[in-house]
């Protein structure tokens, strides 16, 4: 994903409570599906009921979950510096007044986004679940070790969204004044653009889909991957005298130097236990299920740098 996105993304996460938008935008997420996250892109591997990881029977799904709507109305870097009404006349109809909106963007990825009447569908039993998930994704049917499953996809009956593409980013719209008022022209059904000038991104889309959604991630036991992590490290002070012994060359190294294991590479420190250390008996010992949260969206800009 272009990084241009990255603050809509991020208040989209921050505003409406945990959702995030698909990656690309026109990528449909369901209760189930679950991904990787590879190279900045959100690659959907499967469903876990399409796939029969859970049975149908234990199949709890909660439909039409209203949301709220004053949490799907949002903007950063956005001003309107005119908003007024204004009269037209059109051919055999004769006069007509309309809404007339400018709307300034601040800063490249500054953004405007509105959804309309939002509702989710949510898996409900997430709690009687999650723990046969565990297993089923890490030993008897997959061997994942890092996974997102999507727990709740929204939808809105329209949503629009307009992106700049530098600070000098203006966007001017119009509508029927009968039916809009001068704060809802921006996602109105009404609405058209008049003229646009650096706008990176501008949608509106009037059907259902979903692509907001919720997700858990799959991660390692805080207090297996801490005992591991100290034994690495400990490990590690050892190697350079083993070094200097081993190869024929005067090597040289920082003795204050303090080996550090990164957040995005503790999953793989599992492939350094020993065979069949985690297996369908353990494997509730080693992971655990969080929320997705801003760290996972950065993974979607990796590519692009800040």
């Amino acid at each position: 994903m272009d990084a241009i996105y990255r603050k809509f993304y991020r208040s989209f996460y921050m505003r409406t409570g945990g959702f995030i938008p698909a990656c690309p935008l026109n990528q449909q997420v369901y209760p189930g599906d679950f991904f990787q996250i590879i190279n900045g892109e959100m690659v959907v591997l499967g469903n876990i009921y399409r796939n029969k990881v859970i049975d149908i029977e234990n199949c709890d799904i909660g439909y039409e979950i209203r949301l709220s709507p004053t949490s799907w109305n949002f903007s950063d870097g956005v001003s309107k510096p005119y908003s007024g009404r204004g009269n037209g006349n059109g051919i055999g109809t004769g006069e007509f007044e309309f809404s007339r909106q400018i709307l300034a963007f601040a800063a490249w990825g500054a953004f405007f986004f509105k959804g309309d009447n939002p509702e989710s569908v949510r898996i409900n039993n997430w709690g009687d679940i999650n723990m046969q998930l565990i297993i089923k994704l890490t030993q008897t049917l997959y061997s994942f070790r890092e996974l997102y499953v999507v727990t709740e996809s929204a939808t809105t009956s329209a949503w629009t969204l307009a992106v700049a593409g530098s600070a000098q980013g203006e966007l001017e719209i119009a509508g029927d004044y009968e039916s809009v008022g001068l704060a809802d022209v921006f996602g109105h059904q009404s609405a058209k653009t008049v003229q646009s000038k650096d706008i990176e991104f501008y949608q509106r889309e009037s059907t259902r889909r979903p692509v907001f959604f919720k997700a858990r991630k799959l991660v390692v036991q805080d207090e297996k991957l801490n005992a591991f992590i100290n034994e690495l490290i400990d490990e590690q002070q050892y190697r350079y005298s083993w070094a200097n012994e081993f190869f024929k060359y005067g090597y040289d190294h920082d003795p204050l130097y303090n080996p550090q294991v990164s957040v995005s590479a503790r999953a793989g420190i599992l492939d350094m236990l020993p065979a069949n250390e985690l297996n369908p008996n353990t494997a509730l010992q080693y992971f655990r299920w969080a929320d997705a949260n801003l760290d996972d969206i950065e993974k979607l800009f990796l590519n692009y740098g800040n």
